[in-house]
């Protein structure tokens, strides 16, 4: 009898259940289809050792954080349906039900909720997880060979117990107010509207104003000092203190928005008296400015989580596709090692802070090593599970081999570089980058490399070699941007470069960089270079920095057998007389930095996608059963008003305005807050190449208008009902 019941009541009041519905069923979805990521790995044929592991982990752990955020959500969301029904549950009393079975028929009606919700989860999860496969296999550039369908019994137990802990909550929840709600107050719940009072219009538009005033100064204050990630040392300090400040302003000038809403519609409108007194833009805007005064702390939130939710996805994603586009660039060879030389600076720092009997094996690096030879011969390739390892040789797998010399542009034992990108702004009379202004980018200066080296790389790349008299030079740079673009202008300007006394004319008018990596990596390997002829390099007497030595395979030679043999390579180190000039750098192959990229890329995107997501949900989700709470709350005053006179038409779309205004208002806020703080992130990524965020931008407009659009229509529809419903009985009291 009270299963019977408990279905009757589920079927009859599936409106004041349908947002935790749709939300749990989402919930549920989301979970499942992305936890099964490791399953989706295997099957887009991504073969990197860990890797499923590694993403299906994370997304494991993230799914017990928004696990939380969701079971708020449900006990968000029940809270709605008890304040619904407690006339109901009181009605059952007043028969003589006793409050243990009026409990029962609550848990079985969650029951029945929750495994609905929970079955339709699963089943679109099931679907999305197999849409999803193909995502994966885009983000990994990887091709599906065998496409199977797929169920993860890991995501179904990991999802189910994350569900079990919510209907447990939520059921604890509900059994206890009905057993500490007295029965008056059930029977009369639907008659007790909340207390509300209005603010002083006045003192509202004041805070208003003062919440404007912060938060454009704390976007003056981001645009201005950009992020604290370019300075060090105790520059550092004092960047993060001035971030700090402008983070509390924009966060205390939300709220402050928020507060004096409502003073502010009320002055606004009634200045507009053509408006104000038109159909019933009067009530709507009384019920807006008192509605505003009980959820103002709560709209400040959604803004602020809205602002996360489309920064983290648009951001993360572009990060991505910045590294992703200009890989091939960054990766000119089949695997580069990187050597590089004791400074004076380095020496310094290990006498006085590391240890001295270390530094006497160092010392100062006065010419250049040759790297192949150093490679050339037998050497130990230790793998993982073996301490002794085997014999390699570089020459079985070496074909077109370059090394490229990077040289600081100043002499040896000296100080203080001659060639920096600050004094070049300054020749041009241009503003140094974003990204680079506050930092020490200048310590070092630009690198200076041999002409014939840089010529030789060209000849690799098949680029003809380009010619660089003794008092010209060319300006290199891998990374694009603006950095790119810096050196470009300062070619094309005519400007001369002072280099050991020697003044030099640019070779060409433009910065090359499709031929200027120095080593494979994932950002780029090269800020900044000057190539002069050797003749006149071999009279400046530099320091030497670094030695990248890039190598190519033998032509028809296996890359992964290649990179297999000569991947756990142990070098010894060098001697030159018996010291160390320098330490072994990074050794990295083409094939596995473009499977770190694209490790990065892929788990960077679906961290973005799912946190994004699921904020947008719990924000839509809250701000839908705070409006359909209002309705219930006003429905007598709608009541009146069809009372007066008032058609259908008119109060629909006074419903439909408060709804408009509760949802845009914060979407608002936070979109402009993500458009000012994505301004600094692409000014500080453009440094180092042209971020798009087109694509993103896309991406995140169909999530909200998919979720937070959706739950707007929802709400409003469920509103209209509610008021139809209320309407109905106007004549029955």
């Amino acid at each position: 009898m009270l299963c019977k019941l408990a279905w009757g009541n589920v079927r009859r009041a599936g409106r004041d259940y349908l947002v935790y519905l749709l939300t749990l069923t989402l919930g549920v979805t989301v979970f499942y289809a992305f936890n099964t990521v490791s399953m989706q790995v295997d099957i887009a044929g991504i073969k990197e050792e860990g890797l499923s592991e590694l993403m299906g982990t994370m997304l494991g752990y993230l799914t017990y954080f928004l696990a939380g955020v969701m079971a708020f959500l449900m006990v968000y969301a029940n809270n709605f349906i008890m304040k619904r029904r407690k006339k109901e549950f009181g009605l059952y009393q007043v028969l003589g039900m006793g409050r243990g079975r009026v409990a029962t028929i609550m848990a079985l009606e969650t029951v029945i909720v929750s495994v609905g919700a929970f079955v339709a989860g699963i089943v679109l999860g099931v679907g999305l997880s197999q849409l999803m496969t193909f995502f994966t296999a885009s983000l990994f550039k990887t091709q599906i060979a065998n496409f199977r369908f797929f169920f993860s019994v890991h995501a179904f137990n990991l999802t189910l117990a994350c569900m079990l802990v919510m209907f447990v909550l939520t059921l604890l929840l509900n059994l206890r107010a009905v057993r500490r709600t007295k029965l008056i107050e059930l029977m009369g719940a639907e008659r007790r509207n909340e207390s509300i009072k209005t603010r002083n219009p006045w003192i509202a538009i004041a805070i208003f104003a003062v919440g404007v005033v912060l938060v454009g100064v704390a976007y003056y204050r981001l645009l201005r000092d950009g992020f604290p990630l370019t300075e060090t040392g105790d520059k550092l300090d004092g960047a993060m203190s001035q971030f700090g400040i402008t983070t509390a302003m924009v966060t205390v000038g939300t709220f402050a928005l928020f507060w004096g809403l409502s003073g502010m519609l009320i002055k606004l409108l009634q200045s507009l008296r053509g408006v104000y007194w038109r159909g019933l833009n009067m009530f709507t805007v009384r019920q807006l400015a008192a509605k505003v005064n009980t959820v103002c702390f709560s709209m400040g939130v959604i803004a602020m989580i809205l602002f996360l939710a489309i920064t983290s996805v648009t951001c993360g994603m572009s990060i991505a596709n910045v590294m992703n586009e200009n890989l091939e660039r960054y990766n000119p060879v089949d695997v580069s090692q990187t050597y590089v030389y004791y400074t004076p600076e380095t020496l310094d720092y290990y006498k006085e802070y590391v240890n001295p009997s270390e530094a006497d094996r160092m010392v100062l690096a006065d010419a250049t090593v040759d790297l192949y030879a150093a490679w050339h011969g037998e050497r130990k390739s230790a793998d993982n599970n073996d301490e002794t390892g085997k014999k390699v040789n570089i020459a079985d797998v070496a074909g077109e081999h370059v090394q490229i010399d990077s040289y600081l542009s100043y002499p040896l034992g000296g100080s203080g570089p001659s060639v920096v990108a600050g004094e070049m702004c300054k020749a041009m009379g241009e503003k140094l980058p974003k990204a680079l202004e506050g930092s020490n980018a200048d310590a070092m200066g630009l690198y200076v490399t041999p002409a014939s080296q840089y010529n030789k790389l060209r000849q690799m790349m098949g680029e003809e070699p380009v010619s660089i008299g003794r008092d010209q030079y060319l300006l290199t740079c891998d990374m694009g941007g603006e950095l790119g673009d810096l050196y470009t202008k300062y070619m094309a300007g005519g400007h001369t470069l002072t280099l050991g006394g020697h003044e030099l004319k640019p070779a060409t008018d433009k910065s090359d960089e499709d031929t200027a990596a120095i080593a494979n990596s994932a950002m780029g390997s090269n800020p900044g270079t000057v190539v002069v002829a050797d003749e006149l390099l071999s009279q400046l007497n530099l320091q030497p920095y670094s030695s990248n030595l890039l190598v190519n395979y033998k032509q028809g030679m296996d890359v992964s057998k290649a990179d297999e043999s000569i991947k756990y390579t142990m070098l010894d180190n060098l001697l030159v007389d018996g010291k160390e000039p320098g330490g072994w750098g990074v050794f990295i192959t083409r094939s596995e930095m473009y499977t770190q990229a694209a490790q990065m890329n892929g788990m960077i995107s679906y961290l973005a996608i799912y946190i994004g997501f699921v904020l947008v949900i719990a924000c839509a989700a809250i701000l839908s059963i705070q409006q359909l709470s209002n309705v219930a709350d006003g429905s007598r005053s709608y009541r009146v008003l069809a009372q007066i006179g008032c058609d259908d038409r008119q109060i629909r779309h006074s419903v439909m305005a408060q709804q408009a205004v509760f949802f845009l208002f914060p979407l608002a806020v936070g979109l402009a807050h993500s458009f000012v703080a994505l301004k600094v992130i692409i000014e500080l990524v453009s440094v180092f190449g042209d971020m798009s965020i087109a694509g993103t931008v896309g991406l995140t407009c169909a999530i909200f208008l998919a979720a937070y659009g959706g739950y707007f229509l929802v709400t409003y529809l469920m509103s209209t009902g509610m008021v139809q419903a209320a309407i109905a009985t106007r004549y029955s009291e």
